[in-house]
Protein backbone atom coordinates (compact mmCIF):
# COMPACT_ATOMS: atom_id res chain seq x y z
CA UNK A 1 0.00 0.00 0.00
CA UNK A 2 2.84 2.33 0.91
CA UNK A 3 4.61 1.61 -2.39
CA UNK A 4 1.43 2.34 -4.32
CA UNK A 5 1.08 5.71 -2.56
CA UNK A 6 4.70 6.58 -3.38
CA UNK A 7 4.18 5.71 -7.04
CA UNK A 8 0.98 7.79 -7.16
CA UNK A 9 2.74 10.77 -5.58
CA UNK A 10 5.59 10.50 -8.09
CA UNK A 11 3.22 10.38 -11.05
CA UNK A 12 1.23 13.31 -9.66
CA UNK A 13 4.44 15.34 -9.34
CA UNK A 14 5.31 14.61 -12.96
CA UNK A 15 1.86 15.75 -14.06
CA UNK A 16 2.29 18.99 -12.14
CA UNK A 17 5.58 19.64 -13.93
CA UNK A 18 4.13 19.23 -17.43
CA UNK A 19 2.58 22.73 -17.65
CA UNK A 20 5.82 24.19 -16.32
CA UNK A 21 7.87 22.37 -18.92
CA UNK A 22 5.50 23.48 -21.65
CA UNK A 23 5.73 27.08 -20.48
CA UNK A 24 9.52 26.90 -20.42
CA UNK A 25 9.57 25.87 -24.08
CA UNK A 26 7.68 29.05 -25.02
CA UNK A 27 9.34 31.34 -22.50
CA UNK A 28 11.74 34.19 -23.06
CA UNK A 29 15.31 33.10 -23.78
CA UNK A 30 17.62 35.33 -21.77
CA UNK A 31 20.54 34.81 -24.15
CA UNK A 32 18.48 35.79 -27.18
CA UNK A 33 17.06 38.76 -25.28
CA UNK A 34 20.47 40.02 -24.20
CA UNK A 35 21.81 39.74 -27.75
CA UNK A 36 18.86 41.61 -29.25
CA UNK A 37 19.13 44.39 -26.69
CA UNK A 38 22.82 44.76 -27.54
CA UNK A 39 22.03 44.58 -31.26
CA UNK A 40 19.43 47.33 -30.91
CA UNK A 41 22.01 49.55 -29.25
CA UNK A 42 24.55 48.71 -31.97
CA UNK A 43 22.12 49.75 -34.69
CA UNK A 44 21.40 53.01 -32.87
CA UNK A 45 25.15 53.64 -32.69
CA UNK A 46 25.16 53.56 -36.48
CA UNK A 47 23.25 56.86 -36.45
CA UNK A 48 26.06 58.95 -34.92
CA UNK A 49 28.34 56.96 -37.22
CA UNK A 50 26.25 58.05 -40.20
CA UNK A 51 26.31 61.66 -38.99
CA UNK A 52 30.12 61.56 -38.89
CA UNK A 53 30.32 59.74 -42.23
CA UNK A 54 28.08 62.25 -44.00
CA UNK A 55 29.25 65.26 -41.99
CA UNK A 56 32.88 64.81 -42.97
CA UNK A 57 32.00 64.63 -46.66
CA UNK A 58 30.31 68.04 -46.93
CA UNK A 59 31.89 71.49 -46.85
CA UNK A 60 32.66 72.89 -43.41
CA UNK A 61 29.81 75.41 -43.62
CA UNK A 62 27.29 72.54 -43.73
CA UNK A 63 28.72 70.06 -41.24
CA UNK A 64 26.15 70.73 -38.50
CA UNK A 65 23.15 70.90 -40.82
CA UNK A 66 24.16 67.57 -42.37
CA UNK A 67 24.65 65.98 -38.95
CA UNK A 68 21.29 67.36 -37.87
CA UNK A 69 19.60 65.39 -40.64
CA UNK A 70 20.61 62.20 -38.85
CA UNK A 71 19.88 63.35 -35.32
CA UNK A 72 16.51 64.75 -36.37
CA UNK A 73 15.63 61.32 -37.74
CA UNK A 74 16.52 59.78 -34.38
CA UNK A 75 14.01 62.08 -32.73
CA UNK A 76 11.23 62.18 -35.33
CA UNK A 77 11.18 58.54 -36.38
CA UNK A 78 11.89 57.46 -32.82
CA UNK A 79 8.53 58.96 -31.87
CA UNK A 80 6.72 58.01 -35.08
CA UNK A 81 7.67 54.35 -34.69
CA UNK A 82 6.09 54.10 -31.25
CA UNK A 83 2.96 56.00 -32.24
CA UNK A 84 2.13 54.44 -35.60
CA UNK A 85 5.14 53.00 -37.40
CA UNK A 86 5.36 49.68 -35.60
CA UNK A 87 1.69 48.86 -35.94
CA UNK A 88 1.74 49.58 -39.70
CA UNK A 89 4.75 47.32 -40.18
CA UNK A 90 4.08 44.54 -37.67
CA UNK A 91 0.70 45.20 -36.07
CA UNK A 92 -1.39 42.60 -37.89
CA UNK A 93 -1.83 40.36 -40.88
CA UNK A 94 -2.35 41.74 -44.36
CA UNK A 95 -0.76 41.64 -47.76
CA UNK A 96 0.23 45.30 -47.95
CA UNK A 97 -0.44 46.95 -44.62
CA UNK A 98 -0.52 46.06 -40.93
CA UNK A 99 -3.41 46.91 -38.66
CA UNK A 100 -3.76 49.77 -36.18
CA UNK A 101 -4.11 47.36 -33.25
CA UNK A 102 -0.84 48.47 -31.70
CA UNK A 103 -1.12 52.26 -31.97
CA UNK A 104 1.09 53.75 -29.25
CA UNK A 105 2.16 50.13 -28.67
CA UNK A 106 -1.28 49.40 -27.29
CA UNK A 107 -1.73 45.76 -26.36
CA UNK A 108 1.96 45.13 -25.74
CA UNK A 109 3.04 44.47 -22.15
CA UNK A 110 6.24 43.34 -20.42
CA UNK A 111 4.85 39.81 -20.65
CA UNK A 112 4.34 39.95 -24.43
CA UNK A 113 6.70 37.65 -26.32
CA UNK A 114 7.82 37.63 -29.96
CA UNK A 115 9.57 34.34 -30.62
CA UNK A 116 11.99 34.00 -27.71
CA UNK A 117 12.37 37.70 -26.87
CA UNK A 118 10.09 40.28 -25.21
CA UNK A 119 8.00 42.11 -27.78
CA UNK A 120 9.29 45.42 -26.48
CA UNK A 121 12.81 44.39 -27.50
CA UNK A 122 11.58 43.37 -30.95
CA UNK A 123 9.81 46.74 -31.27
CA UNK A 124 12.95 48.66 -30.39
CA UNK A 125 15.22 46.58 -32.64
CA UNK A 126 12.98 47.14 -35.64
CA UNK A 127 12.57 50.80 -34.72
CA UNK A 128 16.29 51.39 -35.10
CA UNK A 129 16.03 50.13 -38.69
CA UNK A 130 13.24 52.62 -39.39
CA UNK A 131 15.34 55.49 -38.05
CA UNK A 132 18.47 54.82 -40.07
CA UNK A 133 16.52 54.16 -43.28
CA UNK A 134 15.02 57.64 -43.26
CA UNK A 135 18.36 59.20 -42.33
CA UNK A 136 20.16 57.57 -45.27
CA UNK A 137 18.13 59.65 -47.74
CA UNK A 138 19.68 62.85 -46.42
CA UNK A 139 22.96 62.04 -48.16
CA UNK A 140 21.45 62.92 -51.52
CA UNK A 141 19.97 66.28 -50.46
CA UNK A 142 22.77 67.60 -48.26
CA UNK A 143 23.79 71.26 -48.49
CA UNK A 144 20.60 72.53 -50.11
CA UNK A 145 17.34 71.17 -48.63
CA UNK A 146 15.26 73.19 -46.17
CA UNK A 147 15.49 71.60 -42.74
CA UNK A 148 11.80 72.12 -41.97
CA UNK A 149 10.78 70.40 -45.20
CA UNK A 150 13.21 67.58 -44.56
CA UNK A 151 11.66 66.94 -41.14
CA UNK A 152 8.14 66.72 -42.54
CA UNK A 153 9.33 64.62 -45.47
CA UNK A 154 11.00 61.90 -43.41
CA UNK A 155 7.96 61.69 -41.13
CA UNK A 156 5.62 61.15 -44.09
CA UNK A 157 8.09 58.98 -45.99
CA UNK A 158 8.63 56.61 -43.11
CA UNK A 159 4.88 56.26 -42.57
CA UNK A 160 3.92 55.82 -46.21
CA UNK A 161 6.99 54.09 -47.66
CA UNK A 162 9.19 52.37 -45.10
CA UNK A 163 6.49 50.98 -42.81
CA UNK A 164 4.43 49.37 -45.60
CA UNK A 165 7.57 47.95 -47.25
CA UNK A 166 8.67 46.45 -43.94
CA UNK A 167 5.27 44.77 -43.75
CA UNK A 168 5.50 43.49 -47.34
CA UNK A 169 8.77 41.69 -46.58
CA UNK A 170 8.81 40.97 -42.84
CA UNK A 171 5.23 41.37 -41.59
CA UNK A 172 2.66 38.61 -41.08
CA UNK A 173 1.00 37.96 -44.43
CA UNK A 174 3.24 40.38 -46.33
CA UNK A 175 2.85 39.78 -50.04
CA UNK A 176 6.56 39.71 -50.91
CA UNK A 177 7.26 37.38 -48.02
CA UNK A 178 4.44 35.18 -49.27
CA UNK A 179 6.12 34.96 -52.67
CA UNK A 180 9.39 33.84 -51.09
CA UNK A 181 11.36 37.09 -51.23
CA UNK A 182 14.60 36.81 -49.25
CA UNK A 183 15.77 39.86 -47.30
CA UNK A 184 17.63 38.86 -44.16
CA UNK A 185 18.33 42.33 -42.77
CA UNK A 186 17.05 44.99 -45.17
CA UNK A 187 18.66 45.07 -48.60
CA UNK A 188 15.29 45.85 -50.18
CA UNK A 189 13.42 47.31 -47.23
CA UNK A 190 16.21 49.60 -46.00
CA UNK A 191 18.83 50.27 -48.66
CA UNK A 192 16.96 50.02 -51.93
CA UNK A 193 14.00 52.03 -50.66
CA UNK A 194 16.14 54.82 -49.21
CA UNK A 195 18.54 54.79 -52.17
CA UNK A 196 15.89 55.10 -54.88
CA UNK A 197 14.07 57.77 -52.86
CA UNK A 198 17.37 59.62 -52.47
CA UNK A 199 17.83 59.64 -56.24
CA UNK A 200 14.33 61.02 -56.77
CA UNK A 201 14.93 63.71 -54.15
CA UNK A 202 18.29 64.70 -55.65
CA UNK A 203 16.77 65.10 -59.11
CA UNK A 204 13.74 67.04 -57.88
CA UNK A 205 15.80 69.41 -55.74
CA UNK A 206 18.28 70.06 -58.52
CA UNK A 207 22.03 70.49 -58.30
CA UNK A 208 23.87 72.42 -55.64
CA UNK A 209 24.86 75.93 -56.67
CA UNK A 210 28.09 75.66 -58.65
CA UNK A 211 27.93 71.89 -59.19
CA UNK A 212 29.71 70.31 -61.05
CA UNK A 213 32.01 73.17 -62.16
CA UNK A 214 32.94 74.01 -58.56
CA UNK A 215 34.86 71.24 -56.79
CA UNK A 216 33.10 70.49 -53.53
CA UNK A 217 35.71 68.59 -51.54
CA UNK A 218 34.98 66.79 -48.25
CA UNK A 219 36.12 69.06 -45.44
CA UNK A 220 37.10 66.37 -42.89
CA UNK A 221 37.92 62.91 -44.17
CA UNK A 222 39.18 61.63 -40.77
CA UNK A 223 35.62 62.29 -39.53
CA UNK A 224 34.25 60.28 -42.45
CA UNK A 225 36.64 57.39 -41.74
CA UNK A 226 35.61 57.37 -38.09
CA UNK A 227 31.98 57.30 -39.20
CA UNK A 228 32.69 54.37 -41.52
CA UNK A 229 34.31 52.50 -38.64
CA UNK A 230 31.29 53.06 -36.41
CA UNK A 231 28.97 51.96 -39.19
CA UNK A 232 31.00 48.77 -39.65
CA UNK A 233 30.90 48.11 -35.89
CA UNK A 234 27.17 48.79 -35.60
CA UNK A 235 26.38 46.71 -38.67
CA UNK A 236 27.12 43.52 -36.72
CA UNK A 237 23.99 44.28 -34.72
CA UNK A 238 22.14 45.24 -37.89
CA UNK A 239 22.83 41.93 -39.66
CA UNK A 240 23.60 39.38 -36.94
CA UNK A 241 20.81 40.77 -34.78
CA UNK A 242 18.36 40.08 -37.58
CA UNK A 243 18.60 36.38 -36.76
CA UNK A 244 16.46 37.41 -33.75
CA UNK A 245 18.35 34.87 -31.66
CA UNK A 246 21.81 34.22 -30.30
CA UNK A 247 22.42 31.16 -32.44
CA UNK A 248 24.23 29.75 -35.45
CA UNK A 249 22.35 31.98 -37.86
CA UNK A 250 23.56 35.05 -35.99
CA UNK A 251 27.10 33.65 -36.04
CA UNK A 252 26.89 33.14 -39.80
CA UNK A 253 25.53 36.65 -40.37
CA UNK A 254 28.30 38.07 -38.18
CA UNK A 255 30.93 36.24 -40.25
CA UNK A 256 29.52 37.13 -43.66
CA UNK A 257 29.14 40.77 -42.61
CA UNK A 258 32.80 41.06 -41.64
CA UNK A 259 33.94 39.25 -44.78
CA UNK A 260 31.90 41.30 -47.23
CA UNK A 261 32.87 44.63 -45.64
CA UNK A 262 36.56 43.83 -45.88
CA UNK A 263 36.20 42.59 -49.46
CA UNK A 264 34.22 45.68 -50.47
CA UNK A 265 36.87 48.02 -49.12
CA UNK A 266 39.59 46.05 -50.90
CA UNK A 267 37.89 45.94 -54.30
CA UNK A 268 36.93 49.66 -54.22
CA UNK A 269 40.54 50.61 -53.44
CA UNK A 270 41.81 48.37 -56.22
CA UNK A 271 39.27 49.81 -58.68
CA UNK A 272 40.42 53.35 -57.83
CA UNK A 273 44.04 52.30 -58.06
CA UNK A 274 43.50 50.99 -61.57
CA UNK A 275 41.34 53.88 -62.78
CA UNK A 276 43.04 56.95 -61.29
CA UNK A 277 46.41 55.59 -60.17
CA UNK A 278 45.92 55.98 -56.39
CA UNK A 279 43.47 54.61 -53.81
CA UNK A 280 41.72 57.20 -51.62
CA UNK A 281 40.62 57.26 -48.00
CA UNK A 282 37.12 58.22 -49.13
CA UNK A 283 37.12 55.26 -51.49
CA UNK A 284 38.12 52.89 -48.69
CA UNK A 285 35.31 54.21 -46.48
CA UNK A 286 32.81 53.97 -49.33
CA UNK A 287 33.94 50.43 -50.14
CA UNK A 288 33.34 49.35 -46.54
CA UNK A 289 29.77 50.63 -46.69
CA UNK A 290 29.23 49.12 -50.15
CA UNK A 291 30.26 45.68 -48.91
CA UNK A 292 28.01 46.03 -45.88
CA UNK A 293 25.03 47.12 -47.98
CA UNK A 294 25.34 44.31 -50.51
CA UNK A 295 25.64 41.54 -47.88
CA UNK A 296 22.71 42.84 -45.80
CA UNK A 297 19.90 40.95 -47.60
CA UNK A 298 22.03 37.79 -47.81
CA UNK A 299 23.82 37.76 -44.46
CA UNK A 300 22.12 34.69 -43.00
CA UNK A 301 21.51 32.88 -46.31
CA UNK A 302 25.01 32.60 -47.83
CA UNK A 303 28.34 31.04 -46.90
CA UNK A 304 31.41 33.13 -46.04
CA UNK A 305 32.91 32.19 -49.41
CA UNK A 306 29.89 33.60 -51.22
CA UNK A 307 30.03 36.69 -48.99
CA UNK A 308 33.63 37.20 -50.10
CA UNK A 309 32.58 37.13 -53.75
CA UNK A 310 29.63 39.44 -53.11
CA UNK A 311 31.85 41.90 -51.25
CA UNK A 312 34.42 41.98 -54.02
CA UNK A 313 31.69 42.63 -56.57
CA UNK A 314 30.10 45.24 -54.31
CA UNK A 315 33.12 47.53 -54.35
CA UNK A 316 33.31 47.48 -58.13
CA UNK A 317 29.56 47.78 -58.78
CA UNK A 318 29.00 50.62 -56.31
CA UNK A 319 32.14 52.45 -57.46
CA UNK A 320 30.65 52.35 -60.94
CA UNK A 321 27.34 53.54 -59.52
CA UNK A 322 29.00 56.58 -57.98
CA UNK A 323 30.81 57.43 -61.23
CA UNK A 324 27.49 57.19 -63.08
CA UNK A 325 26.20 60.43 -61.55
CA UNK A 326 28.87 62.39 -63.37
CA UNK A 327 27.83 60.91 -66.70
CA UNK A 328 24.08 61.36 -66.13
CA UNK A 329 24.39 64.78 -64.51
CA UNK A 330 22.39 64.46 -61.30
CA UNK A 331 23.78 65.70 -57.97
CA UNK A 332 23.62 62.93 -55.39
CA UNK A 333 25.66 64.90 -52.87
CA UNK A 334 27.04 62.04 -50.75
CA UNK A 335 26.33 59.08 -53.06
CA UNK A 336 23.29 57.73 -51.23
CA UNK A 337 21.90 56.23 -54.43
CA UNK A 338 25.25 55.04 -55.78
CA UNK A 339 26.01 53.04 -52.64
CA UNK A 340 22.66 52.25 -51.01
CA UNK A 341 20.28 52.19 -53.97
CA UNK A 342 22.52 50.30 -56.37
CA UNK A 343 24.11 48.25 -53.60
CA UNK A 344 20.75 47.29 -52.11
CA UNK A 345 19.34 46.20 -55.48
CA UNK A 346 22.50 44.32 -56.42
CA UNK A 347 22.65 42.58 -53.05
CA UNK A 348 19.02 41.53 -53.25
CA UNK A 349 19.51 39.95 -56.68
CA UNK A 350 22.78 38.27 -55.65
CA UNK A 351 20.96 36.78 -52.68
CA UNK A 352 18.85 34.93 -55.22
CA UNK A 353 22.06 33.66 -56.81
CA UNK A 354 24.14 32.65 -53.78
CA UNK A 355 21.57 31.59 -51.14
CA UNK A 356 22.37 28.09 -49.86
CA UNK A 357 21.74 28.30 -46.10
CA UNK A 358 18.10 28.00 -45.04
CA UNK A 359 17.09 28.90 -48.59
CA UNK A 360 18.13 27.95 -52.11
CA UNK A 361 19.21 30.22 -54.91
CA UNK A 362 20.60 29.79 -58.39
CA UNK A 363 23.80 27.96 -57.41
CA UNK A 364 21.74 25.60 -55.23
CA UNK A 365 19.57 24.64 -58.22
CA UNK A 366 16.74 27.13 -57.81
CA UNK A 367 17.03 29.74 -60.60
CA UNK A 368 13.46 30.89 -59.90
CA UNK A 369 14.69 32.63 -56.75
CA UNK A 370 16.50 35.20 -58.88
CA UNK A 371 13.19 36.12 -60.52
CA UNK A 372 11.53 36.38 -57.11
CA UNK A 373 14.27 38.75 -55.98
CA UNK A 374 13.97 40.84 -59.14
CA UNK A 375 10.23 41.19 -58.61
CA UNK A 376 10.88 42.38 -55.07
CA UNK A 377 13.46 44.92 -56.23
CA UNK A 378 11.22 46.32 -58.97
CA UNK A 379 8.11 46.43 -56.77
CA UNK A 380 9.80 48.04 -53.78
CA UNK A 381 11.81 50.45 -55.91
CA UNK A 382 8.83 51.55 -57.97
CA UNK A 383 6.63 52.01 -54.90
CA UNK A 384 9.28 54.06 -53.08
CA UNK A 385 9.95 56.21 -56.14
CA UNK A 386 6.30 56.99 -56.88
CA UNK A 387 5.39 57.87 -53.30
CA UNK A 388 8.53 59.98 -52.94
CA UNK A 389 7.65 61.96 -56.06
CA UNK A 390 4.14 62.62 -54.74
CA UNK A 391 5.41 63.69 -51.33
CA UNK A 392 8.00 66.06 -52.75
CA UNK A 393 5.55 67.61 -55.23
CA UNK A 394 3.14 68.35 -52.38
CA UNK A 395 5.84 69.62 -50.04
CA UNK A 396 7.31 71.83 -52.76
CA UNK A 397 3.93 73.49 -53.23
CA UNK A 398 3.26 73.85 -49.50
CA UNK A 399 6.67 74.48 -47.93
CA UNK A 400 9.29 74.67 -50.66
CA UNK A 401 12.15 72.21 -50.97
CA UNK A 402 15.32 74.30 -51.27
CA UNK A 403 16.88 77.04 -49.23
CA UNK A 404 17.43 80.42 -50.91
CA UNK A 405 20.54 80.80 -53.07
CA UNK A 406 22.02 83.31 -50.64
CA UNK A 407 21.51 80.92 -47.74
CA UNK A 408 23.10 78.09 -49.70
CA UNK A 409 26.18 80.21 -50.40
CA UNK A 410 26.47 81.25 -46.76
CA UNK A 411 26.02 77.68 -45.54
CA UNK A 412 23.14 75.91 -43.84
CA UNK A 413 24.81 75.79 -40.43
CA UNK A 414 24.31 79.52 -40.10
CA UNK A 415 21.10 80.02 -42.03
CA UNK A 416 19.16 76.99 -40.81
CA UNK A 417 20.54 76.58 -37.28
CA UNK A 418 22.37 79.82 -36.38
CA UNK A 419 25.46 77.83 -35.43
CA UNK A 420 28.93 77.12 -36.71
CA UNK A 421 30.69 73.79 -36.67
CA UNK A 422 34.09 75.38 -36.10
CA UNK A 423 34.76 78.51 -34.03
CA UNK A 424 38.50 79.08 -34.14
Amino acid sequence: MLNALKKSSFLFSILLLIPTLTFAADAIDTGDTAWLIVSSALVLLMLPGLALFYGGMVRSKNVLSTSMHTFAAMAIIGVQWVVVGYTIAFGGEGAFFGSFANLMLNGITPDSVSGTIPTYVFVMFQGMFAIITAALISGAVAERMKFSTYCVFILLWSTLVYDPLAHWVWGDGGWLAGHGDLDFAGGTVVHLSSGISALVAAIMLGKRKGYPMERMFPHNLPMTLLGAGLLWFGWFGFNAGSALASDGSAALAFTTTQTAAAAGALSWMLAEWIKVGKPSALGAASGIVAGLVVITPAAGFVTPGSALIMGLMAGIVCYGGVLMKHRLGYDDSLDAFGVHGIGGAFGAVMTGVFATVGASGLIAGNPGQVLVQLIGVVAAGAYAAVVTVILLVVLKAVMGLRVDKEDEVMGLDQTEHHESGYNF
